[in-house]
């Protein structure tokens, strides 16, 4: 699974890991990560993530 970047912070989203403290189980792609989830670090919505 590719790991995504959030452009203003810098946040690395990691499927393996997860974010459970924002409601997504380890092993979720981002595509599958539901719409209204924000960067846990700057809240910034999925659109400003890039795959790295």
């Amino acid at each position: 699974m590719e790991k995504w970047i959030c452009i203003p912070c810098g946040y690395v989203y990691d499927p393996e890991v997860g974010d459970p403290d924002g409601g997504v189980e380890p092993g979720t792609a981002f595509e599958d990560i539901p719409d209204d989830w924000v960067c846990p670090v700057c809240g910034v919505d999925k659109s400003l993530f890039e795959m790295q």
